[in-house]
């Protein structure tokens, strides 16, 4: 879960640091496909958590 928060906290601020500075649209759109995988990453984590049966 940590790791999870990490990157997302890191997909924000390269997002932002590539909107407000001009000419570094690149981090803009690594940002955001960081924040992309991240959620994928997280949703098929969460999935496979709950199908394993209760003891």
């Amino acid at each position: 879960m940590t790791l999870f928060l990490l990157l997302i906290i890191l997909a924000m601020v390269l997002g932002l640091i590539g909107a407000v500075v001009g000419g570094l649209g690149v981090l803009l759109v690594i940002g955001v496909v960081l924040f992309v995988a991240d959620l994928a990453w997280g949703v098929w984590r969460l999935r496979r958590r709950r199908s394993r049966p209760v003891r």
